[in-house]
């Protein structure tokens, strides 16, 4: 599929469905393209659509099925509007950085594929605002969802969550307590934590 050139073609674009509830219109919102009028459109179409379906497959849709509606906060970023968010100081990282992650359609240093959306699940934030309540959702995405990596925002417990090829396991965090929660070879790393999150639902099937 050739980049989009009009309007028409855009429209046909955010069309394209990536899963049961997911469309490809649902990912392309960007502030920092709103705002300074840069087009956040996939430079290569088809490699960005087979690396949202797979986030969306393997990981937003068990999440909405289990907890409802998802909100999406960010996902799709294209190199350009990246860019511009890195040089300009926007809380983006380099586009090298970010190939496979945000940038849907470029792959990564190793010739691997991703994707990532950052989201807030609502059934969560209403449950646990209280302080480290972020953690209880990061475990219980850790023994049920096959994720790379999760990083973990203050503000409404939003976090990144992505698809690899290449799965790292690591969950980050930029709210308290900030760091590394856990990574391949950690002692909290493997074995269920079930007792960490009480009260959330299986996961739904």
């Amino acid at each position: 599929m050739r980049k989009p050139g009009s309007m028409k073609s855009l429209e046909e674009l955010g069309r394209v469905r990536l899963s049961k509830n997911f469309f490809l219109r649902d990912f392309l919102h960007s502030e920092i393209a709103d705002f300074y009028r840069i087009p956040n459109i996939p430079d290569d179409p088809d490699l960005a659509i087979e690396a949202g379906r797979r986030l969306c497959e393997e990981l937003l849709e068990p999440l909405e099925a289990t907890f409802g509606r998802l909100h999406i906060r960010s996902a799709y970023r294209n190199r350009a509007v990246n860019a511009f968010g890195n040089a300009n100081k926007l809380n983006c990282s380099t586009n090298a950085a970010t190939a496979a992650d945000h940038i849907w359609d470029m792959r990564d240093a190793d010739g691997s594929i991703g994707a990532t959306a950052c989201i807030v699940i609502p059934w969560v934030w209403d449950r646990e605002r209280h302080e480290g309540g972020w953690q209880s959702l990061a475990w219980w995405i850790h023994d049920h969802l096959p994720y790379a990596s999760l990083c973990f925002f203050p503000k409404l417990w939003a976090f990144n969550i992505q698809w690899h090829e290449r799965p790292r396991r690591t969950i980050r965090s930029y709210a308290e307590p900030r760091g590394l929660l856990t990574k391949p070879g950690m002692a909290n790393h493997d074995g269920s934590h079930a007792h960490l999150y009480p009260g959330f639902p299986p996961l739904a099937k």
